[in-house]
């Protein structure tokens, strides 16, 4: 097929000037009636490499799908790019069915969705001649060395004899090298030209967090960014719901999603989160396979994934417009423990196993999380990324002997009887009832460690437990437990090398546009939910988050200037270019005719004044310019000078009774750090100082 023809097409249907890499050398193959197997990660067009042949094949190209999701989501995109698209699945009723089947029979229709199950269906109407192209989706289903085996799709073996001389593409973002040669062996397809897109996806930022506190930790996460879309996973329906309820709490739009809803909900959960009706989702990984939505800005894994395909995938679905987007994982050893549950006398347990045991490695590496990550998929990667947490923060080595003979020391006094955080409380001198009920306070380690915070204890312990100096105990409630090579360190004086272990501090983000009352991308943004609405379909399929970014840098004011935004084709430019023109000429001459904001007087009342008008410390905070504990501070300086300011409203009623009780158990002890240690860093200094406050004004009325 001719460059200027592909290009064109691409253009005028997708509203792209440019093939990404891979796609224009995919199509080529397609259109030489090839076999081809594309491995191609989330966001990176994949869908492109089918739906383009489709419009310019002579006959229908046939889409295997395994979720009704994408299906009607795919579907809603292709149409509303005026590409005639349909999808059949058992939840039709046969005169729908029979509706497509009719328009079949006209050529009206240029891709066909259909589910493994469904095929029965459309045999009877199908020969050789009448399909162009058979693409199939997630194609890593298919086997049992792939990390989301589905039986549906081991019948799919029989299109190649059904249809002999009619290409077979299959598309999947993640699968390793023997999943990708079993891929093509039960497809029937095994001379199939193999295309491995770069795992690289630059806009991803890495980040993992061991998993305490993990409720404050994702708090902390989201509090500057509210206004945009993410996924929280977890492993258990009951955390879900459990997490849901608490961000409902806290003012977020969230939701569970689990297998355990009826098909009704799941619906309207996802439907509500793709148009922007809820911003999370706390989901098992039931959620999100289906899901096309290009402007979801963060992931969260609660608990660690099952191996990294799975992982890979799952964050994947951050960005998928290309824009910056953030991703966090938190691990524990619990985590560890159920995972390997789940895998016993599992079909391929020892795989499952192994990838398990990869998965834990990598959330606990302490070099370039990017470089493994590509690694496992087998591309090499020369520089560290500089968009994780191991890169932004590289660790140095120091001698930690001592460190390390305290620690080992500690758990040869507790008989390796005790996990690692009763190991951390003995170290650090706690006050528990743990310690109190076993009398630790007489061991000659305890609080040996006092002058090391509780995150570092936990993170020498797990670099002791990777250099083999000590195991956990998975059949004794993981109890730590020194090894033989301890006795060198502990007797022989071995030096031991640790990684330097840097605090981290919560950093305010710079204020994002998307977030910035007023902006012109907020109000392109409205104004696409608004047509969204009125048209029935998802926001993003109208305009991607990185078209709109691009339209308020560009500010495109005519027709011919609106065709040159990525994304803008001939489709979208009849349908919608009107009224998007119309806000970008209103918002630039607004801005033009705005007069100049006048600096307020004292610091102090201007806070004052906006909290009496009702904004939120978010809100005060992004009006000022200025930190959010800066507002927390002329808060308690205006209450102290008897304004009426309600802390209680900042202040959680269980926290408050926690320093309560802690200030009496410490007989008032003056400084804020002794309150933070004593709460073991699970209380911010916020909300420490806030409180104090609160009980100072008790005590004196």
């Amino acid at each position: 097929m001719e460059k200027g023809v592909l290009l064109n097409t691409l253009k005028e249907y997708f509203g792209y000037e440019n093939f990404r890499p891979l796609q224009e050398k995919i199509i080529n193959s397609v259109f030489e009636a090839k076999d081809n197997l594309v491995i191609m990660p989330t966001g990176g067009g994949k869908s492109i490499c089918y739906q383009l042949p489709a419009i310019l094949l002579p006959e229908i190209t046939l889409v295997i799908s395994p979720l009704i999701a994408l299906m009607k989501d795919q579907v809603d995109g292709l149409n509303a790019n005026g590409i005639p698209a349909a999808y059949l699945n058992s939840s039709q009723d046969e005169a729908d069915k029979e509706a497509i089947f009719q328009k079949i029979d006209k050529n009206e229709i240029k891709l066909l969705y259909v589910a493994p199950e469904s095929l029965q269906f459309i045999d009877r109407f199908l020969n050789d001649e009448k399909v162009s192209l058979i693409a199939i989706d997630e194609a890593h289903c298919i086997s049992s060395w792939g990390h989301d085996f589905r039986p549906a799709y081991t019948q799919l073996g029989y299109l190649k004899n059904r249809y002999p001389s009619t290409p077979i593409l299959a598309l999947t973002a993640t699968a390793d090298k023997a999943t990708r040669n079993d891929i093509c062996m039960q497809l029937n397809i095994p001379g199939a030209k193999k295309h491995v897109a770069s795992f690289d996806r630059k806009n991803l930022s890495l980040e993992v967090k061991p998993g305490i506190k993990r409720f404050e930790k994702i708090a902390d996460f989201i509090q500057n960014r509210k206004t945009e879309s993410g996924i929280i996973y977890c492993l258990s329906r009951k955390t879900t719901e459990e997490l849901a309820s608490k961000l409902k709490i806290k003012g977020y739009k969230a939701e569970a999603y689990h297998a355990g809803l009826d098909h009704l909900e799941r619906s309207q959960i996802q439907e509500d989160f793709i148009n922007d009706e809820k911003q999370i989702i706390c989901a098992t990984i039931a959620f999100g396979m289906g899901i096309d939505k290009s402007n979801i800005r963060w992931v969260i894994h609660y608990n660690m994934p099952k191996n990294l395909e799975g992982y890979y995938q799952e964050i994947g679905r951050a960005g998928r417009d290309g824009l910056p987007s953030d991703t966090l994982l938190f691990h524990s050893y619990s985590d560890v423990i159920q995972l390997q549950k789940f895998a016993s006398n599992a079909k391929n347990e020892d795989v499952q196993l192994a990838k398990l045991d990869r998965m834990k490695q990598y959330a606990e590496a302490l070099s370039c999380r990017r470089k493994i990550l590509l690694g496992y998929f087998g591309e090499f990667m020369e520089e560290n990324c500089g968009n994780c947490d191991i890169c932004r923060n590289p660790p140095e080595f120091f001698d930690g002997t001592i460190i390390a003979q305290k620690a080992l020391s500690c758990i040869f006094r507790l008989k390796a009887s005790e996990p690692i955080s009763t190991v951390i409380d003995v170290l650090r001198g706690a006050q528990n009832e743990t310690v109190r009920r076993n009398n630790y306070e007489q061991l000659t380690t305890y609080g040996v460690g006092k002058d090391i915070s509780w995150h570092n204890w936990q993170q020498y312990l797990i670099q002791l437990i990777n250099l083999g100096y000590i195991e956990i105990a998975f059949d004794r409630n993981n109890h730590l437990q020194l090894t033989e090579q301890a006795k060198k360190v502990l007797f022989e004086n071995e030096k031991v090398e640790l990684a330097e272990v840097t605090e981290q501090k919560a950093k305010l983000k710079e204020e994002k546009a998307t977030s910035v009352s007023g902006s012109l991308f907020e109000r392109l943004r409205q104004l696409r939910l608004e047509i969204a609405r009125e048209e029935g379909i998802p926001a993003y399929l109208i305009f991607n988050d990185a078209a709109l970014k691009e339209m308020e840098r560009q500010r495109p004011m005519s027709d011919s200037e609106f065709m040159l935004i990525n994304g803008v084709g001939r489709k979208k430019m009849q349908d919608y270019g009107y009224r998007f023109i119309k806000e970008i000429i209103a918002f630039s001459k607004e801005k033009r005719d705005k007069p100049k904001r006048v600096k307020k007087g004292n610091t102090y009342k201007a806070t004052l004044s906006l909290y009496e008008n009702g904004l939120s410390i978010e809100e005060i905070a992004k009006e000022r310019g200025i930190a959010v504990n800066t507002i927390f501070t002329h808060l308690i300086k205006l209450y102290d000078e008897g304004e009426e300011i309600d802390l209680h409203q900042f202040v959680p009623e269980s926290d408050l009774k926690a320093v309560r009780k802690a200030k009496e158990e410490l007989e008032n002890p003056k400084s804020l750090k002794t309150y933070y240690e004593y709460f073991e860093e699970a209380i911010s200094y916020e909300t420490l100082k806030l409180s104090l406050k609160i009980l100072e004004k008790e005590e004196h009325s």
